[in-house]
């Protein structure tokens, strides 16, 4: 089950309220396979929620992404761009991100031998340094197609 009732019951049970301002960019984000600024998501839902400010919409990302709802992604430009975060492990991806014109890339189209590298990563880690891992996210950087052209 994904959806309003789903993220209304994971926010009350960990102690948060269910407000519009949250509703609304949970359901913006869950739409878009977009990875989108703060403006952005400000700039989307300004129009249909004109009470909302760009501080609540900070404000209410952050939140959204420490009770694991959405990801934030901090590519080095300076400017976090946020994604709905799914529990379906077949959506599970690793960023492209070009250095030059910010395109960001979703890679999903892992080999087995990709799988297995990075399960034995983590089991290394978690080992190591006595941790548990409950997830990951790799960014490779560098050009895309067009600004290597």
């Amino acid at each position: 089950m994904r959806g309003p009732g789903q993220w209304q019951h994971r926010l009350r049970r960990q102690g948060a309220r269910w407000t519009v301002p949250r509703r609304a960019i949970l359901e913006l984000l869950s739409r878009t396979s977009k990875h989108l600024s703060a403006k952005e998501v400000y700039g989307s839902l300004h129009r249909t929620n004109p009470g909302l400010g760009l501080t609540t919409v900070y404000r209410t990302l952050d939140l959204l992404v420490r009770m694991g709802l959405l990801n934030k992604l901090s590519f080095g430009s300076g400017e976090s761009r946020y994604e709905f975060r799914s529990t379906d492990e077949e959506t599970h991806h690793h960023h492209l991100i070009c250095m030059q014109c910010g395109k960001i890339i979703d890679y999903t189209d892992f080999v087995d031998e990709e799988q297995e590298l990075v399960k034995k990563i983590e089991d290394s880690l978690a080992k190591k340094h006595g941790f548990k891992i409950n997830d990951h996210h790799i960014e490779f950087l560098g050009l895309c197609p067009e600004c290597r052209g």
